[in-house]
């Protein structure tokens, strides 16, 4: 089984001017992440605009993302949502050949208790055919899951291997990083705590910007995994403006931007998610200047 220690990215959906996937674009985006060295992918997470995508089409992107891969790195798959039996039945349904892992949001919108979300994610280890990596991130589900339900989940559950935090909360990252159980992964999922939380112990991210940049990306999170946070702080430094600008106008017009001006595919976005503004596009495309990303 693949350790997800490193960068992995979460992959953006390419679209025509039609709206249609654009799955062209979408080897071109695989082919420029695995070259760039990222360590793994992640398909249908919320920067993939899952939401707006049929199930069939979510099929299509992750069966169009394996073949391009071809086995280079593993592939993670998005498999989250707030009605656990109807996840359980898609755990059970859907063919998961040439996928590694399951990431799966907390439950959102309806706003579980602790004790729901543990026993939501129960009862996902207990259907799942494949290792499941959690993922918290209060500011779009509507709720946090706790250090200590993350830790009960980790030492309740063998195939739960991992947590992408997002929560941006240190003291609730470190909680986890210092008590958890032997074996599990704490993935950053905010791009710039990525070395703050290896610097704490963490073990990588799944990233955003590290599909536009991953080889300033990737580098900076090997040298701060060797231990070398002097010698990564230049990467991180690099990325940290243009990285808080692709979050100015909300996830992915801003990343989709920057993929545009490298050619390797346009910005269109499904609604209700509309593109950048044209101030912010110039914003993102003078910084890339500065820094050399373009």
């Amino acid at each position: 089984m693949p350790e997800f220690r490193g960068t992995g990215v979460a992959l953006v959906t390419p679209f025509q001017a039609n709206l249609e996937i654009d799955f062209s674009a979408l080897d071109k985006l695989v082919n420029h992440c695995v070259e760039g060295g990222v360590e793994y992918l992640v398909v249908m997470g919320t920067t993939g605009e899952n939401p707006v995508l049929s199930k069939q089409e979510k099929r299509q992107v992750l069966d169009a993302v394996i073949k391009c891969n071809a086995q280079r790195v593993p592939v993670v798959y998005g498999v989250g949502g707030n009605h656990t039996a109807a996840l359980v039945e898609e755990l059970k349904s859907f063919d998961f050949t040439g996928v590694s892992a399951i990431l799966s949001v907390s439950p959102y919108y309806n706003k579980p208790t602790q004790e729901g979300i543990y026993q939501h994610y129960k009862t996902l280890s207990e259907n799942s055919p494949l290792p499941i990596i959690l993922y918290n991130v209060p500011g779009r589900t509507g709720s946090n899951m706790s250090a200590d339900t993350t830790l009960r989940l980790a030492r309740d559950f063998d195939n739960i291997i991992a947590i992408k935090e997002a929560s941006g909360d240190l003291n609730q990252v470190m909680k986890i990083i210092n008590e958890r159980p032997e074996g599990f992964k704490v993935i950053s999922g905010d791009d710039n705590l990525t070395l703050p939380m290896i610097a704490l112990g963490g073990d990588g991210v799944i990233s955003v910007s590290g599909q536009a940049f991953p080889k300033v990306f990737t580098d900076m999170v090997r040298k701060a995994l060797a231990g070398d946070i002097t010698a990564a702080r230049p990467g991180h430094y690099q990325l940290y403006d243009i990285t808080n600008m692709l979050f100015t106008e909300g996830n992915p017009g801003g990343v989709k931007h920057t993929l545009k001006l490298q050619g390797i595919m346009e910005a269109y976005m499904r609604q209700p998610l509309w593109p950048i503004s044209d101030a912010l596009a110039a914003q993102i495309e003078g910084e890339m200047k500065k820094q050399g990303l373009l």
